[in-house]
């Protein structure tokens, strides 16, 4: 599944491109009501194929562990990022900006495994947690700087936070505690 997700983003610039990146203006601008349309369409385009190869390992990867705990729960976790992080990022990104991608959704999927094996009182979340947070936890941090020009610090850190609260709200009971 998730490699068919990631096919699916690369596909995407590649009509991107031959279109003469007629698919850009379905990123998310600011604050127009016109644009609210856009925040779904925005987390599966990119701004070039530099855009879109950054966030593909990670997306494999985290979608890949958090499909683990079930497809359903799973695609719910990512419609609740994807309408958050898009909602976050047409309410607070400076004016006159465009964003797209799926960095948000690797943020939220990062928040998400980080967290959820606490939530749950599973060993092997909090393990999982660890291993993704010792592999990826520095380009998370470095992803959050709001001093990094052309790249959306809003919608990462709204990625991250609401990937985090899907930890809680889409939770799974553990049977007997921490196994």
């Amino acid at each position: 599944m998730m490699v068919g997700w990631v096919a699916l983003l690369w596909v995407l610039e590649v009509v991107d491109v031959v279109s003469g990146h007629a698919l850009d203006d379905l990123g998310i601008a600011p604050r127009e009501p016109s644009e609210l349309v856009d925040i779904v369409p925005a987390a599966f385009l990119h701004f070039g194929f530099g855009h879109v190869a950054a966030n593909s390992v990670p997306l494999l990867v985290l979608g890949f562990l958090s499909a683990l705990g079930g497809l359903r729960r799973f695609f719910a976790v990512c419609a609740l990022i994807i309408v958050a992080d898009g909602l976050g990022v047409w309410l607070i990104s400076p004016s006159n900006t465009n964003t797209a991608g799926a960095s948000g959704v690797v943020f939220g999927l990062f928040g998400f495994l980080l967290v959820s094996g606490f939530v749950e009182r599973r060993f092997l979340g909090v393990l999982v947690g660890f291993g993704i947070a010792a592999a990826w936890g520095g380009s998370i941090l470095a992803g959050l700087a709001p001093t990094q020009t052309g790249i959306s610090w809003q919608g990462h850190l709204i990625g991250l936070v609401t990937g985090v609260v899907a930890a809680f709200v889409f939770r799974r009971r553990a049977a007997v505690g921490w196994g």
